[in-house]
């Protein structure tokens, strides 16, 4: 569906709020509202919407975050072997990309 700048602008402006909302849910309150599929629809909407209107780029979406603030009472750990993320792989061939970089980063 192809949207006016101004309804993108909108629609962005609604996902952005969304997201902030569930991801403080989330790890800020360890009570989410939405299941993980739900959120990441919400993430890749928005994420289709930015790359659409580059004139919506905003440093401050959540497309843009790596993570939060740590939450304090936890001691520092060093991982022996480097953490790998699937980077919400949705299909076979995202999933085989995401193996042969961890594959590569792990020799």
């Amino acid at each position: 569906m192809s949207r006016t700048p101004s309804e993108a602008a909108q629609r962005a402006a609604e996902l952005r709020e969304q997201l902030e909302y569930h991801n403080h849910r989330y790890y800020v309150l360890d009570a989410p509202e939405i299941t993980d599929a739900e959120y990441d629809a919400l993430f890749r909407e928005l994420q289709a919407l930015e790359a659409a209107h580059p004139e919506l780029d905003d440093p401050n979406s959540p497309t843009r975050r790596v993570g939060g603030a740590p939450a304090e009472g936890f001691a520092t750990y060093r991982h022996r072997l480097p953490m790998m993320s699937l980077d919400n792989a949705m299909t076979l061939e995202e999933w085989r990309e995401f193996a042969a970089r961890a594959a590569k980063a792990l020799v």
